[in-house]
């Protein structure tokens, strides 16, 4: 018997463009500064990705695959934990849809394919607000929020 399954889903909108939002979700220089992390990867369907931490260690905190892209508007990856690659269940799947909106972008997170209940799924219920926020900071101020101030503080 399988698992149940739960998904969370996050929409902003950002005063930027499509390909502005896009790039800064694929590029690991720009990532580095709204999240901390870098997204490495040649972003070609069926290559993988890391999330490598941005700091002396370069540690790698989550893996994938992409499974889909279409620059400016679309990209689907795999994700999981680094420590349960190995493990084919663990993988829960994330779709960024950019759309323009005005003068704007309408940016769609959808992290699906969760575990309910799990430690994963209790995690990017978090995540996802403060690194979409400071995505959308960086984009329309030049500079991202601190995603870890929470952590530090505790």
């Amino acid at each position: 018997m399988s698992k149940e399954k739960t998904s969370f889903v996050y929409v902003t909108y950002i005063r930027s463009t499509p390909e502005k939002v896009f790039e800064a979700i694929t590029k690991p220089e720009i990532a580095r500064r709204y999240w901390g992390h870098e997204n490495v990867s040649d972003w070609k369907p069926g290559s993988t990705w890391e999330h490598v931490r941005a700091d002396e260690q370069r540690t790698v905190q989550v893996v994938g695959k992409v499974a889909e892209v279409a620059p400016p508007t679309r990209l689907v990856i795999t994700w999981a934990n680094a420590s349960q690659a190995a493990d084919p269940a663990s993988y829960s799947r994330v779709s960024f849809n950019v759309e323009a909106y005005d003068e704007m972008v309408r940016l769609t997170v959808t992290h699906d394919e969760l575990e309910a209940g799990s430690g994963m799924a209790k995690g990017i219920q978090q995540g996802w607000p403060i690194v979409l926020s400071s995505l959308k900071s960086l984009l329309e101020t030049g500079q991202g929020i601190d995603v870890f101030a929470k952590a530090k503080a505790a």
